[in-house]
């Protein structure tokens, strides 16, 4: 069974830091790519960035610069830097784990459960 759990979310105020983790453990043929994505009351689901396995990197416009993502795909774990951060970034973020778990199957996306950020201004 694949599972995902993120850590690190907590209440900063603007201008600061967090450093968000995601561990993914379970039996697993390939980790093809680490993403967060974050959540805000009333608005739709959002792609923060991503890492792939070759160690590309994607980020959304709003947090380059601001934002790092890093990861160690042999111990299956993702970093998430966040730096001046600002209330506008204030959201549940989502660790997903994209991955084959059989040679001949498909890429699945797993989900962990969430970590909630927020930002005082």
């Amino acid at each position: 069974q694949i599972q995902v759990v993120e850590s690190g979310g907590g209440l900063v105020q603007a201008g600061g830091s967090l450093r968000l983790s995601c561990t993914i453990s379970g039996n697993m043929f390939t980790l093809n790519a680490m993403n967060w994505y974050r959540q805000a009351p009333g608005k739709q689901q959002e792609l923060v960035a991503s890492i792939t396995k070759d160690s590309s990197t994607n980020y959304q416009d709003s947090v380059k610069g601001r934002f790092t993502i890093s990861g160690d795909f042999a111990k299956k774990m993702t970093w998430l830097q966040m730096n001046n951060l600002e209330p506008f970034d204030t959201a549940t973020y989502y660790c997903r784990a994209d991955l084959r778990r059989h040679r001949f199957s498909t890429v699945d996306n797993f989900w962990g459960q969430g970590t909630q950020v927020t930002v005082s201004s």
